[in-house]
């Protein structure tokens, strides 16, 4: 998910005042520029780009501008070109003039939107063509054109070799929070799972809040990590290059976000059995005690999957998750209690996995 780098989806104040800072900084310094050039006495359209381009990951910034300022261009020329054959209407009859701004709309629409699906990069078409199209024709003034393609290409240039160089964030560093956070969450929510099992009864809807901010964790901590790599083929005008990540830093991402996908299936099913079953199952049923063997099972998992997140070794401890997996399968081996155990037997399989590709 390109443009995805930060970890925490709602970042710290901190992070935000940077963001906020770089913002500004981006938008007034080609305003000034383009004031002192002269290309207009309001330059709006530079510190558009700051806006626009400078989002979440400001080393994808190039890319970004590079796709807004090939929009203007194409956008502007599409204008121009229509307007050269259907110029804007001057007749004083109201009749004529909205009849003659009707086709040259229509034109100017169609060609925008051409264009916008022309260029269709990165899996979206480029809006900007059709905006700088619309833009040009709503206001057809002697050189407006021209200055707007200047005050665009100087807040573009702006942003590209201001953006990554104010406040740059570290993804290994955001990468490696976020593995922590997560780890924290999960070890949290695994144990309160494990300690409403052990009253033999699945968790309630209390139990087991909405968690998809805790699931995407380890997919962002993966898009940070992959970012930093994006990030060393930048040109040297950025100063920073990127530190050497922690090692095994990348595995245990990887693992993360895999886990997170097997105990995500987990979770689910407990709610379903939740809703199936009742809040609390007659004692004594055989449901009851399925459920009460399966918290040491659920603690085992959630210890050797916190030891594999923190690049411990963690062999014994899955040893004995699968040993309490068999034992748990021989006592009860129907479909229902299988469903609800598939999510742990593949989170044992992706460690398994994990610890093989272990030099």
């Amino acid at each position: 998910m390109p443009g995805t780098v930060p970890v925490p989806l709602d970042p710290p104040p901190r992070a935000r005042l940077r963001s906020a800072a770089r913002l500004a900084v981006c938008a007034a310094v080609p305003w000034f520029l383009c004031l002192w050039w002269g290309t207009s006495t309001v330059p709006v359209p530079a510190a558009l780009p700051a806006v626009l381009i400078l989002r979440d990951d400001v080393y994808d910034a190039p890319r970004r501008g590079w796709e807004r300022l090939v929009g203007v261009v194409v956008g502007v020329a599409l204008t121009t070109l229509v307007l050269h054959w259907l110029p804007p209407p001057t007749a004083s009859s109201v009749t004529s003039v909205s009849a003659a701004a009707s086709v040259s709309f229509l034109a100017v629409l169609a060609c925008g939107c051409a264009g916008m699906y022309l260029m269709y990069q990165g899996g979206a078409p480029n809006q900007q063509v059709l905006v700088s199209a619309l833009v040009i024709y709503a206001t057809a003034l002697p050189g407006y054109a021209l200055a707007r393609l200047a005050e665009s290409a100087v807040g573009i240039a702006a942003v590209v070799l201001l953006g990554p160089l104010l406040w740059p964030p570290d993804p290994y560093r955001s990468a490696a929070a976020g593995l922590r956070t997560y780890r924290g969450e999960l070890g949290d929510l695994l144990g309160a799972v494990a300690a409403r099992l052990g009253t033999g009864g699945p968790p309630t809807a209390r139990g087991l809040p909405e968690d998809a901010e805790l699931w995407l964790r380890p997919r962002n901590g993966l898009a940070a990590y992959e970012r930093a790599a994006r990030r060393t083929r930048l040109p040297r005008l950025y100063l920073r290059t990127p530190k050497r990540p922690p090692d095994g830093l990348e595995e245990r991402l990887r693992l993360a976000a895999r886990t997170a996908l097997t105990l995500q299936h987990f979770t689910g099913e407990l709610r379903e059995r939740a809703r199936t079953d009742g809040c609390a199952p007659p004692p004594g049923s055989g449901s009851d005690t399925a459920l009460r063997e399966l918290a040491p099972l659920v603690r085992a998992t959630a210890r050797t999957v916190d030891t594999a997140l923190r690049g411990g070794d963690c062999a014994a401890d899955l040893d004995r998750a699968r040993a309490l997996d068999l034992a748990h399968r021989a006592a009860h081996p129907t479909r229902h209690d299988a469903v609800l155990r598939a999510g742990l037997h593949l989170t044992h399989e992706a460690v398994a996995d994990h610890v093989a590709a272990r030099p």
